[in-house]
């Protein structure tokens, strides 16, 4: 307990001194994070709308493919990362391998398979009823759509929310491909791991305040957008 209250007692000496190496971290944390929700959630919301909205040859395999990825160990992802971005691989032209660029990469594969699966289950509640008689009633091709998404909005923001869980707690994937430089690619997660293995308890427990303070200032945004909407 009182190592828990020292490092409370650390984060909010390094929030109140303005440590400037803290602040990139944490400001690194959220680029990286928020961009990589950003793409998974662009990319996601269409597939998993089409997946789970139309019939085609494969769909379920596919449809298993993509519940199997939401499990992903971070890792994995990490090293596929890697071997793709290495000087050897297929992109190693692009010198993309400890940058924040190949986090964003390693967390969009972490984060993706969830936001797909989430939302293409949020789509196949909807009633073909329900889309029948929208069809019925006159509506194009994108008005059909727009109203699937106001229907499906919940599910879909719960989604959101779980792929960036995910993505904000993630370490091995980023660690592997971004290497912890400092100034770099040091992130919350990875600063956390290095100070606890060098034994720096206090500080790591700091890290870990401001990294909570930070995924729960984010999610409670989207669980009130998530809420309000309901309510309107």
């Amino acid at each position: 307990m009182d190592l828990l209250l020292e490092g409370l007692k650390k984060a909010i000496e390094m929030i109140i001194a303005g440590d400037r190496e803290i602040f990139e971290i944490a400001m690194r944390t959220l680029k990286v994070s928020l961009t990589a929700v950003l793409f998974s959630t662009l990319i996601g919301i269409p597939a998993g709308m089409l997946l789970g909205l139309t019939r085609f040859p494969g769909r379920k395999p596919l449809l298993a493919l993509v519940n199997i990825a939401m499990g992903l160990p971070p890792v994995v992802a990490g090293l596929w990362i890697t071997i793709f971005l290495w000087r050897s691989g297929p992109l190693g032209s692009l010198s993309l391998l400890y940058t924040p660029t190949a986090i964003v990469l390693a967390q969009i594969l972490v984060s993706l398979p969830i936001i797909i699966g989430l939302t293409s289950a949020a789509f196949q509640q909807i009633s073909e009823k329900m889309i029948l008689q929208v069809k019925a009633l006159g509506a194009t091709r994108l008005q059909l759509v727009w109203i699937l998404l106001k229907e499906t909005r919940l599910g879909i923001l719960a989604a959101v929310i779980a792929g960036f869980g995910r993505i904000i707690a993630e370490v091995g994937a980023a660690m592997m491909v971004g290497g912890n430089i400092s100034g770099e690619t040091r992130i919350l997660t990875t600063t956390i791991m290095m100070e606890v293995s060098k034994g720096n308890f206090d500080v790591a427990l700091a890290l870990s305040f401001i990294l909570m303070a930070l995924a729960f200032a984010i999610t409670f945004f989207l669980t009130f957008l998530q809420q309000r909407r309901r309510r309107s």
